[in-house]
């Protein structure tokens, strides 16, 4: 009997261990289907719950069994690590990444998590807690390599060392503050850069701003007398010694292109330059001809000329200007003016002449509006920028304080550099103030020449400043003053450096 009840006692426990070893497999594997599933459970309750026996741990399981099966796969929940031996290390290593991270709190969708975690065994009660976070930045960490930006085409970056972060940070990068990056490629210089490129006008006289420098860089005011060179060729010595003794330091000489008077030759002008340096006076040398026309053809005409006879430029540019045409257009309108003048400077640099270039104004040289209006577009058709301008002023340009003040100031705020290049004290359309032309042009460093030495007939001989071709005698009204006043010529003029 005895032997009976232990075959007998043995048998139950078998059957008891087997049950509760069957029991175990079950609780075991739904465990690890439900986080296989996806269907992670959206309270954290777990985590703060610590598993007092095997009991709890089994009530847990099953507790997660059932609000899995409630959850949908399209939410999204905080990650509860597989708790795992191995998942000791994996806890280690994803508390350095967290630390490195710089936004660890970013959400992942489960999916993402679950392809890259799929833990062998899920059970275990001792294995450690791993932070919620921290699960997060190490699948993240996997997936760093394929969430890469591409490669662009922009300047590359300043490489910086930065510690391995998780494709939260990785993500993160993508908006962080830019670098600014220094350019360290040599820049390239232009075409027009002044190291590369020099001045090609500073063998010469050359204009900057307002101002006109001589070869030597020093700022060169004009104080000179027109001379009547075309008419009268048989004074040209007696003339021209006569205005040096004067004082002046430039002279304007009327030439001719042969469109009305007698054509000047290139050795004619030649010969008057090398009188103009032997006396220490800068040559002005301008066509007379086309004085009115309003022509475009005509202004062409002149440019040619002036291309023929070029010889007598191309190599005095320390000591020639060039006066393209005197007074061309003679009504009192801008548009043709700025029209000629812009394409015929573009051809005299062309051409290979250098000098600085004169521009009278329109309405026979008075209208000073012209030059406002269209100056600074002349101005740019210069390739060399060596363009200044001049205001002839008479009865209406010159005729009082504030149009002198006005007519010169409406060039000077434009940045162009002007000069007088003619007046008088009176004219046939009407008195000069003479004496505040002269007073403004010192105050302020304007040029200014006076019309003419001799020869003037036909009702205006009141405009010769000579009496006598010597200048042995000056005209009381006008002559006198020009050169004798306080801010004549005599005491104003200085004389070129380049002599």
């Amino acid at each position: 009997m005895k032997k009976f009840f232990a075959v007998f006692l043995s048998t139950v426990l078998l059957l008891s261990g087997c049950a509760s070893s069957e029991n175990s497999e079950i609780i075991s594997g739904a465990g690890t289907q439900n986080v296989v599933s996806g269907n992670i459970p959206e309270s954290s309750d777990s985590l703060d719950k610590p598993e007092a026996d095997g009991t709890d741990s089994v009530n847990s399981e099953d507790t997660s069994l059932e609000s899995g099966a409630e959850t949908s796969e399209e939410s999204k929940a905080e990650t509860i690590a597989p708790q795992t031996s191995e998942n000791n290390e994996l806890s280690e290593e994803s508390s350095e990444i967290i630390q490195e991270s710089q936004d660890p709190s970013e959400s992942i969708p489960e999916s993402e998590v679950l392809s890259e975690s799929n833990p062998e065994n899920a059970g275990g009660s001792d294995s450690s807690s791993v932070p919620v976070e921290s699960t997060t930045v190490m699948v993240r960490e996997q997936d760093t390599e394929s969430s890469k930006p591409a490669k662009t085409e922009s300047k590359p970056s300043v490489s910086t060392k930065k510690p391995e972060a998780s494709a939260a940070s990785t993500s993160a990068a993508t908006v962080t503050t830019p670098v600014t990056v220094p350019d360290t490629a040599a820049p390239e210089l232009s075409e027009e850069d002044p190291e590369e490129k020099p001045d090609e006008s500073a063998q010469g006289f050359y204009v900057s701003g307002t101002k006109l420098f001589d070869a030597n860089g020093n700022e060169f005011v004009m104080r000179g007398i027109n001379h009547p060179h075309s008419w009268f060729k048989n004074q040209d010595e007696t003339a021209l010694a006569a205005i040096a003794k004067t004082g002046a330091n430039c002279v304007r000489i009327v030439c001719s292109d042969g469109q009305q008077y007698t054509k000047d030759s290139a050795d004619t002008l030649l010969q008057l330059v090398e009188r103009c340096k032997t006396l220490e006076m800068i040559a002005i040398l301008e066509v007379h001809d086309i004085t009115g026309k309003d022509d475009l053809s005509a202004l062409e005409r002149t440019v040619d000329y002036w291309i023929e006879v070029k010889e007598a430029l191309i190599g005095n540019e320390a000591y020639v200007m060039l006066n393209i045409a005197n007074e061309w257009i003679g009504t009192w309108e801008s548009n043709t003016w700025t029209k000629g003048y812009t394409a015929a400077i573009p051809r005299l640099r062309e051409a290979g002449i250098k000098n600085t270039i004169i521009v009278d104004a329109a309405g026979w040289g008075q209208y000073a509006k012209s030059i406002s209006d269209g100056g600074e577009k002349v101005f740019e058709s210069d390739p060399l920028k060596n363009t200044m301008f001049s205001i002839h002023m008479y009865g209406s340009a010159g005729k009082n304080d504030r149009v002198i003040k006005q007519n010169l100031e409406r060039v000077t705020e434009k940045g162009l550099c002007v000069i007088v290049g003619e007046f008088g004290h009176t004219h046939s359309d009407g008195d000069v103030d003479e004496a505040f032309i002269m007073k403004y042009c010192g105050e302020n460093d304007i040029g200014y020449l006076g019309w003419s030495w001799k020869g003037n007939g036909g009702g205006v001989e009141y405009l010769d400043i000579a009496l006598e071709w010597d200048g042995s005698a000056l005209s009381e009204d006008w002559g006198k003053n020009l050169i004798e006043g306080d801010t004549g010529i005599r005491k104003t003029s200085e004389k070129c450096s380049v002599f």
